[in-house]
């Protein structure tokens, strides 16, 4: 009960802190601040300041949200096979807290410096999101709500486990390769090999499942 409490407390920390440090430098912002910027990460629509405060409440609300419905997904899962990947799903939402609060923080200071280095910061940050979540899908048994959730994976339990194994794998590697190649290469590189990579690790598990589930299950 104590590590459950700590964990919630942390969680609850870590949403805030975006909340609290948004709130503190408002009044010091400029009237007039970066509200939108292009590809090249120079600013191409400016705005008053209180524009900031909607995309920072409606992120905030999101990403509680996703918190609590992915930790108690156990709860309301028609399957009822979602209680036996409960401790996954805490980590999970753990780290969706981390990393929408890092994008709201990352949101608040680009209309602060006025300058949006989307690829040296949130393509990386992807990265070790993809390469968290690839180290945990091995563990996530079959549910309706988080995972590689085909139709075949759905029906067949074996489909689920090969169609995971293979997507954790393809997961943790393509996000270690995204978070160093977008770290270290010029932005349109960067880009597009996190496109590529991105692609790749969501289709490759989909149709590997059609094709697990039609040689398995004929």
């Amino acid at each position: 009960m104590i590590k459950k409490n700590l964990a919630d407390f942390a969680a609850l920390i870590i949403w805030l802190l975006p909340i609290i440090y948004f709130i503190k430098i408002y009044s010091s912002l400029p009237q007039i601040v970066a509200l939108h910027f292009g590809i090249d990460g120079k600013p191409d629509r400016f705005g008053d300041k209180g524009e900031m405060i909607w995309p920072i409440v409606l992120l905030s609300a999101l990403t509680i949200g996703i918190y609590f419905l992915i930790k108690y997904l156990p709860k309301i899962d028609p399957k009822k096979t979602a209680g036996y990947s409960a401790d996954t799903f805490k980590k999970i939402s753990f780290l969706l807290v981390i990393f929408l609060s890092a994008l709201e923080l990352f949101i608040i200071n680009s209309a602060i410096t006025g300058s949006f280095t989307f690829h040296k910061f949130m393509f990386p940050l992807f990265g070790l999101f993809f390469a968290y979540l690839g180290n945990l899908m091995h563990s996530i048994k079959s549910n309706y709500f988080v995972g590689i959730r085909t139709p075949w994976t759905l029906e067949d339990p074996e489909t689920w486990r090969a169609t995971h194994q293979l997507g954790g794998k393809m997961w943790f590697v393509g996000g270690i390769i995204i978070t160093i190649s977008t770290l270290l290469l010029p932005y349109k590189i960067g880009f597009i090999i996190f496109l590529s990579i991105t692609l790749i690790i969501a289709l490759i598990p989909v149709i590997y499942s059609f094709i697990y589930f039609k040689k398995h299950n004929k």
